[in-house]
């Protein structure tokens, strides 16, 4: 890569030094990866200027309130425990949404960010495949567009980070760091996204989308566009995370606020309510941890903002991802999140651990019907006779077509080249390297699932530590009920066949007499 490759890094600052006094700009700010961007950037560059966080109004809770949360969530724990008057002082929200036209900034902070920002991280985004193409549109491609619409205003940009993802294009094997052709004009799909009604547009989608799986990946392909076409005239770059999962020491280890990748699996095979994942066993599944990514924007806003910008330059692209660096198949996922199931099992585990990978598509369908619908339909029956809420049909649903949404996925294998990824790394100076390398080589996979799994249990599902010992008795409970139900279930079927053997065998007798 020219734009790293040519480029005597001698004389540019440490990271810190290179935010040191800026002002930052992010959307998505209160997201997964936007905690973490923020946590790290507070912790690690405590000299910087502000940080500006793009917030709407959410449920009837003012911007400022959701500030007020955001600050409570555990992904600062570190932070009020070692720095607690930094946030107060250094982040302040502006009141928008990406949504809206212009970001839905008043005029005060539109003039506001075009005076005083260096950097933006442009991350807000949907990330549901299901989302209708003109909602998608709206967020991932609109959104980006009227974010560059504000950078090319601001005064002394020196960075414009854009988030996008690795599978943005999924009709490509191998996906290396260039920017591909677009599967259509994103000036012509705003268009028609604009002109065309609900109904029609639902009905075109499919095809429209062409060989892209759904919106999200369509649309984040488009927007790579609208970024791109800004090269030479703005200090752009493209940030492509994998599947973006729990964090590996930083804020500390295991944080993870989604449901995302092998998290889902993990709960879902925890609760016992998954028992077939239709998938390859030799798949190799690419997952980032969230530090991780955070550590490579951070980095890539650094290495873009203390070059010139130069009508010449290319766009940047680094995709940020485990590649070869870190192989994990889905066999060695899904054995992993079987035995953390029973290691560090969850609390009102409805059945034993369990999860296989079924290979044939009708088999998997088969089997959810027998083994996951048929067993929540009679515990559904039992909470209804109890008094209590059915739930699980439900849940079952939503596992289901989530099932559907990712299969696409789980199914296919793509290679992704990340040499940009790695050579950035490379060239930070060794007094960045303690606070900013990403080393993804040679993790232990088992540990860090666990502290996943725990972190699953602490953030996302709120269960208390001290409540392990009595869900590891709850578990050892249901592997003997299930070895009890099979037991009974494969005897009555051996009985019936012995019982079928014997009838036919004494009515040939009699025939035969």
């Amino acid at each position: 890569m020219g734009f790293l490759e040519e480029r005597d890094l001698s004389g540019c600052p440490t990271i810190p030094e290179f935010y040191k006094g800026k002002t930052i700009f992010i959307t998505g700010g209160s997201g997964f990866i936007g905690k973490v961007l923020i946590e790290k950037l507070l912790y690690s560059c405590t000299e910087l200027n502000k940080i500006y966080l793009l917030l709407r109004s959410k449920k009837n809770v003012k911007p400022e309130d959701r500030l007020t949360s955001l600050y409570s969530s555990h992904c600062f724990d570190r932070l009020r425990s070692e720095k607690p008057e930094i946030f107060g002082s250094k982040v302040f929200v502006v009141s928008g949404d990406v949504m809206e036209p212009g970001l839905g900034l008043s005029p005060e902070n539109r003039e506001l960010l075009i005076n005083e920002v260096d950097i933006i991280f442009h991350i807000a985004a949907s990330v549901r495949f299901d989302d209708p193409l003109k909602y998608a549109i709206r967020m991932n491609l609109k959104g980006t567009l009227d974010t560059i619409a504000l950078a090319k205003e601001v005064k002394k940009l020196c960075a414009f980070v854009h988030i996008s993802t690795s599978y943005s294009n999924t009709n490509r094997d191998p996906i290396e760091e260039v920017l591909y052709p677009p599967l259509a004009d994103w000036k012509d799909t705003l268009a028609i996204c604009e002109s065309v009604d609900d109904h029609t547009l639902r009905i075109l989608t499919p095809k429209y989308l062409g060989e892209i799986p759904n919106t999200y990946t369509f649309t984040k392909q488009l927007a790579e566009h609208v970024v791109s076409e800004n090269m030479g005239k703005l200090p752009v770059v493209i940030v492509r995370p994998s599947i973006v999962i729990s964090s590996l020491s930083e804020p500390m280890p295991g944080w993870v606020e989604n449901f995302n990748g092998p998290v889902g699996i993990f709960v879902a095979c925890g609760k016992g309510i998954m028992r077939t994942i239709h998938t390859k066993p030799d798949i190799v599944s690419d997952f980032i941890p969230v530090d991780a990514c955070a550590k490579n924007i951070a980095a890539a806003a650094w290495i873009r903002g203390t070059k010139s910008l130069d009508p010449t330059d290319d766009v940047p692209i680094y995709n940020c991802c485990a590649g070869q660096l870190n192989i994990l198949k889905m066999y060695d996922l899904v054995k992993i999140a079987k035995d953390l199931g029973s290691q560090v099992p969850l609390n009102g585990l409805l059945w034993t651990v369990g999860g296989k990978i079924t290979t044939n598509a009708k088999v998997h369908y088969f089997k959810v019907l027998v083994q996951h619908l048929l067993p929540a339909i009679i515990v559904d029956i039992i909470l209804w006779l109890l008094g209590k809420k059915p739930m699980l049909v439900k849940i079952q649903r939503r596992i289901y077509i989530a099932d559907l949404a990712l299969r696409y996925y789980t199914t296919q294998q793509w290679t992704f080249d990340n040499k940009n990824f790695v050579a950035l790394r490379s060239s930070l100076k060794e007094e960045d390297r303690d606070s900013f390398y990403y080393k993804l080589e040679n993790i232990d996979i088992p540990t860090f699932m666990r502290n996943g799994c725990l972190g699953g249990r602490r953030y996302l599902l709120k269960e208390k530590d001290e409540d392990l010992p009595s869900a590891k008795v709850h578990c050892r409970r249901m592997a003997i009920v299930d070895k009890v139900f099979q037991f009974l279930f494969y005897g009555a079927i051996f009985y019936w066949m012995f019982k079928k053997v014997i009838n036919y065998y004494e009515y040939s007798t009699i025939i035969s007499g």
